[in-house]
């Protein structure tokens, strides 16, 4: 079983920064992607970043120039720093781990991060 344990959301004023972890249960390594999403209240899951098993990252249109994604392996552990927060960054962010060959996800409970302008 497989647990993502997110941390470091709050209240934030625009224009302030704040930065998310995810720790893992386990190896980030043995995933083939780790990542973030976000959901705002009457919204869809929205991408924000990715970091794949090679160290390849990506991230959404909204967030690019703003949150960097990155890793420590050994502490099993995923971050996300976001800069520059806006209002409409405001949501649940959501840590993700995928297992593409097996078709696995998983998923952290989520935490909460309010930005007031």
């Amino acid at each position: 079983q497989v647990q993502l344990v997110e941390s470091g959301g709050g209240l934030v004023q625009a224009g302030g920064s704040l930065r998310l972890s995810c720790a893992a249960s386990r190896s980030i390594l043995s995933f083939s992607a780790m990542g973030w999403y976000r959901q705002a209240p009457g919204k869809q899951r929205e991408f924000v970043a990715r970091i794949t098993g090679g160290g390849i990252t990506n991230s959404g249109d909204s967030v690019k120039g703003r949150f960097t994604i990155s890793r420590d392996n050994a502490k099993n552990t995923v971050y996300l720093q976001m800069n520059s927060l806006k209002p409409e960054d405001t949501a649940v962010y959501y840590c993700h781990a995928g297992l593409y060959s097996l078709h696995r996800d998983y998923w952290g409970q989520g935490t909460q991060v309010n930005v007031s302008s």
